[in-house]
This record gives structure tokens, C-alpha cells and sequence, in this order.
């Protein structure tokens, strides 16, 4: 499988710009085309220098390198006006699926890590469908990518705020991500500030401890849903890899390391979860913890029968953990029409090739 220019760091391009016998300062005009200006041909671009034409010319020809610029299968804009789903088709013909979300003033991207997932949470479509494989590095950059594109093409600045919440673990797909996430943050290319970004996770406890060990300057959000191991385990089945104990021990080693807040994700689904005494059970579970939570009425998929909490369920539960000192926001439903909300997200499954990464 040929190399993916879109894989790369800034230092790896330069190594491999120089040992093909160019100047380092090429290396700074292709970083410029692929990231800054978001081209999906940098041969596209006019001003580009004779010898890193030629010599692009002959790397992408030959099929030694390659671009991650996946055609878009289907496009679907939202009702809302606001939000808009890309079914994304990868050079082995799995396809993922990408979201751009318009606010005042600011546009947000949530990106998927993997191909389907292999955490299996009951309510998620995206856990429904199973693991497939990871993403490259590229694949995911290249979502930014297209979404900063995207934005861009309505006259708009571009991206601020980067979720990654859409199919997928990122935490299972660590080494990819973090390497995904060093592209993203140069700032020479697309330069989304770390505050800016959200990585989500189930609960995988090894990498919650390696972001706090290596100091990852991202947000961290954890999605809880249930404050005891056996309800946990129904609706999570990671929970018995990773219980809640240790979860919540590997957060609050990450509090103390970093400083930073967790942003704990809470499903609220009618009569599993959504009760004064489960609320009352989280503001126990997180006693000491700085964090923040999200309440997220559940969205309907077909795999699943529960149905989202009432409005009136939800405003209580909201007032019980303000009540007990924790920030607190009810997330706002989006691109539900089309299946673009949390826990929506599919594609068919396709069959893992060889080839793939």
C-alpha cells in the first residue's frame, strides 16, 4: 500500500522531503498546500516550485505516495439548517461518517477514529454494527480536511472546535489519533488550538492514564451513563474490561496529574437512568472530581428500544447535580432527522480487507 502524505507530521514530511534530494523549505510549501489551504491536489496549485512539482508528479504517479482525500458518497443537510452529515468513502471502500455543526460564530466538526467499534454500548448505532478496523492517521485528518472545506466554501472561516465523538473509540485507536491530533494542532496547517478539541472515550482506563502521563493537552470527556457497576455493565459492555472503579480511580489520577476538568457524557434514557437517585448517585460517584456534566437526551437508533427522558425528567435531574455543586448543561439536540446525533452514527459494514491499515 503506497504512503499517505496525509499521515504524516510536519518533521516526517520534512525527513522525506530531504531525502528525496529537495530543500527543507519544500517541505514547508506542501504542509502549507495540504493543511493551511486544505487543497485536496497540491499539483493544483500554480506558485508550486519546479522541483517539488517533478517531483510530486512522479510519487504520486508511480503509486509510492498518495493523498487521503476521500470522495463523498452521500451528503445530507439537516432540517435544522445548521448541521450537516458526509458519508465518507476510504480507498478501501469502507466508509465513515463526518459532521459539521454551525453555531453563532463557530463551526464544530465530530470526527470519526475507527470504522464501526468494538465497545458494543447498547444504545449507540455505531456500536451496533461492530468493529471493523482503525483509521489511519490521514483518514482522520482528512475529515478536518473536508469539514474545513466545507465550512470555508459557505464564506465562513472555518473550523473552531473539533469533537472526537463520532464512530468509534479513540482511545482503542490511541497511537493513531495522537498522531492525527499533532497534525490538526500545527500550527503552520489547519492550527485548532488542543482547548479547542474533545477526545471521548468509553472508559478505556489505559488510555486515560497515558493521556495524563504524556500530558495531552486535549479535553477529555468520559462517557459514564450509569453510577453502579451493574447498571453500568448493561448498557456498556467495556465495563467489565475497564469496571467503574477503576475508571474512576484512572480520572481522578488524571485530575491530579494534569489540572484539567473531565467532561463527564450522561445518556439520558426514560427509566434506565434518568431518576433523582441517579442523579443523586452521580454527584456521589464524582465527589472531588473537577467536572463538568452533559446531559444528552437519548438519541433514538434502530438497535435499541429505549426512548429519551422527558423534558420535565430532565430539567430535574439537571437542578439536582447544580444542586450539588457540579457545572451541568443539558446538550442540545442535533441533526436528529437525518441521524447525525450522538450515538447515531453508521455505515454499512463492509469486510475488513489485507490491505488495510
Amino acid at each position: 500500500m503506497p504512503q499517505s502524505f496525509h499521515d504524516l507530521t510536519f518533521d516526517q514530511l520534512r525527513e522525506h522531503i530531504v531525502a528525496a534530494g529537495l530543500r527543507p523549505a519544500h517541505a514547508g510549501t506542501l504542509w502549507n498546500t495540504l493543511h493551511f489551504r486544505a487543497m485536496q491536489d497540491p499539483l493544483a496549485r500554480e506558485d508550486l516550485p519546479p522541483p517539488l512539482r517533478r517531483w510530486l508528479t512522479q510519487v504520486l504517479g508511480d503509486g509510492s505516495w498518495m493523498l487521503d482525500a476521500p470522495p463523498v458518497s452521500l451528503d445530507t443537510p439537516s432540517s435544522d439548517g445548521l448541521t450537516h452529515k458526509f458519508l465518507l468513502r476510504m480507498a478501501d471502500a469502507q466508509e465513515i461518517e463526518t459532521v459539521i455543526m454551525g453555531y453563532t460564530g463557530r463551526h464544530t466538526a465530530c470526527i470519526s477514529t475507527q470504522a464501526g467499534c468494538a465497545m458494543g454500548c447498547v444504545f449507540c448505532a455505531t456500536g451496533q454494527m461492530g468493529f471493523v478496523r482503525h483509521l489511519r492517521p490521514g483518514e482522520i485528518v482528512a475529515q478536518v480536511l473536508h469539514a474545513q472545506r466545507s465550512v470555508r466554501a459557505k464564506g465562513e472561516k472555518g473550523l473552531r472546535n473539533l469533537v472526537f465523538m463520532g464512530m468509534g473509540e479513540p482511545l482503542h485507536n490511541y497511537d493513531s489519533v495522537m498522531t492525527a491530533l499533532d497534525i490538526i494542532c500545527d500550527t503552520r496547517g489547519l492550527n485548532i488550538g488542543p482547548s479547542k478539541i474533545s477526545v471521548s472515550t468509553v472508559g478505556v482506563v489505559p488510555g486515560i492514564l497515558r493521556m495524563a502521563a504524556e500530558n495531552r493537552p486535549y479535553n477529555l470527556a468520559v462517557s459514564l451513563h450509569a453510577a453502579t457497576e451493574e447498571e453500568r455493565a448493561k448498557l456498556i459492555p467495556a465495563n467489565q474490561r475497564w469496571p467503574l472503579t477503576e475508571l474512576m480511580a484512572a480520572c481522578r489520577s488524571y485530575n491530579a496529574q494534569t489540572g484539567r476538568r473531565i467532561f463527564f457524557a450522561w445518556t439520558l434514557i426514560e427509566g434506565v437512568n434518568d431518576t433523582p437517585e441517579h442523579a443523586r448517585r452521580i454527584a456521589e460517584l464524582l465527589q472531588g472530581l473537577d467536572a463538568h456534566i452533559n446531559l444528552i437526551p437519548l438519541n433514538r437508533t434502530d438497535g435499541y428500544t429505549g426512548t429519551e427522558s422527558s423534558d420535565s425528567a430532565a430539567d430535574a435531574f439537571h437542578r439536582i447535580l447544580q444542586d450539588a455543586g457540579f457545572p451541568c448543561t443539558i446538550r442540545q439536540r442535533r441533526g436528529i432527522d437525518v441521524a447525525a446525533g450522538c450515538g447515531q452514527l453508521k455505515a454499512a459494514k463492509r469486510e475488513r480487507r489485507k490491505t488495510t491499515a
